[in-house]
């Protein structure tokens, strides 16, 4: 894989080299062309020394290329210099981004400013790192009232009834792909096929990178690892844990820093107040989710074979039709996750994520074709059935 920011380095260097050597170059000229007026100097006054009736015209012409030499380095003159090595300054450097342009235009097409946006989508689920505020119980208590305003919003979004897919049903794989549709429409990655960006390098870098960021997953063993968790475990079980709890206390341990007790008492409550509305089981949307994006990414960047990351869907596809009914509820359950991902991370930009979650979700299911939207709706729910149930657990 060619390394853009080496390349770049590389042309800054040759750039820097080559006006180091130009300035070098002047200066040398610069101490000869003084050197050769001091020695004319010399010698003229040596020649009149000696022959004090030296023919004037040598005189002439002796001093004259005195004058000659002393103009070559007068203000004027320097002050041309410089422009001139500005200019060629300007000219290297501009041939150095021609040559970067040139390779980066063989390497990708002309397709760079639309990857350039896509960068800039990557991981926008952490776009809100930089924002500083602080948690306080009004803004927990908003953020309640902000969440049931979207969970509302959701709930009222017209969607396809659920129908009966075959075992066999091609519609399973499409289905499980979109389980990932809100983080990759969030990055706007493709829903269409498995891949989630066509295979280039830039694109491959990036994702390599995000995976590794936001889960701290560097290969296939810890993808798979981290698969089992959100399969077998998740924040269902953290979400059941904490209504279980009686107090807050009950879910510290002595190793968990003055902040991480703060972060768990936030969430403790958190589940307190949702616990006799939504069951553990409900939060399955949002650990459902995260999974297919992981297995598209992991297949993407080859840790998991096509046929893997099919199985794997086809598996998740089962465990999220189990207990919840359409696609509604799967977006509600994501911004519900969502927002006890931030309460436990002490974000407090959860205002902005549940909004762009919400927004994903309602161009997901009710947004226009011909904007690349509704992909929900142009694939409804599959009705539960037992026999494809016990079909799971293929890959665990």
């Amino acid at each position: 894989m060619i390394d853009i920011e080496e390349m770049m380095k590389r042309a800054q260097e040759a750039s820097e080299a080559a006006s180091k050597q130009l300035n070098e170059s002047i200066e040398k000229s610069k101490k000869i062309s003084e050197q050769m007026q001091a020695d004319a100097e010399k010698a003229a006054a040596e020649r009149a020394a000696r022959q004090p009736a030296a023919d004037e015209q040598t005189m002439a012409n002796q001093q004259r290329q005195v004058e000659i030499l002393g103009q070559m380095f007068n203000p004027e003159i320097m002050a041309q210099m410089a422009a001139n090595e500005e200019m060629l300054q300007q000219m290297a450097e501009q041939k150095a981004a021609e040559a970067t342009a040139g390779i980066m235009d063989q390497l990708f097409g002309e397709d760079m400013g639309v990857i350039a946006a896509a960068l800039e989508t990557l991981a926008m689920e952490e776009e809100d790192e930089d924002e500083e505020a602080e948690f306080d119980d009004a803004l927990e208590a908003e953020l309640y009232n902000i969440l049931d305003e979207k969970m509302a919003q959701l709930a009222a979004l017209p969607e396809p009834d659920p129908i009966i897919y075959t075992k066999d049903d091609p519609k399973w794989e499409q289905f499980g792909i979109l389980l990932s549709g809100m983080i990759a429409k969030l990055n706007d990655h493709q829903l269409d096929c498995l891949d989630v960006e066509e295979h280039i390098p830039v694109m491959e870098q990036q994702i390599v990178s995000l995976v590794r960021r936001t889960w701290g997953i560097n290969g296939r063993g810890e993808l798979m690892d981290t698969l089992r968790y959100l399969t077998q475990e998740g924040y269902t079980l953290r979400y059941q844990i904490y209504c279980e709890a009686n107090s807050p206390e009950e879910l510290i341990s002595n190793t968990d820093s003055e902040e991480e007790q703060v972060s768990l008492r936030r969430a403790w409550r958190f589940a307190q107040h949702y616990k006799t509305h939504y069951t553990p089981s409900f939060m399955i949307g949002w650990d459902i989710g995260r999974a297919a994006m992981l297995t598209r990414w992991g297949c993407y960047l080859g840790w998991l074979t096509e046929g893997e990351a099919t199985g794997i869907l086809w598996d998740l596809s089962q465990r999220v039709i189990k207990d919840l009914d359409n696609w509604r509820e799967f977006a509600q359950s994501y911004l519900f996750g969502g927002l006890m991902w931030k309460l436990l991370c002490n974000d407090a930009s959860a205002e902005s994520y549940l909004s762009f979650l919400s927004d994903a979700a309602t161009d997901l299911l009710a947004g226009r074709p011909e904007d690349d939207d509704g992909q929900w709706a142009a694939c409804p729910w599959p009705e539960y059935q037992e026999s494809h149930f016990s079909d799971m657990n293929r890959y665990h």
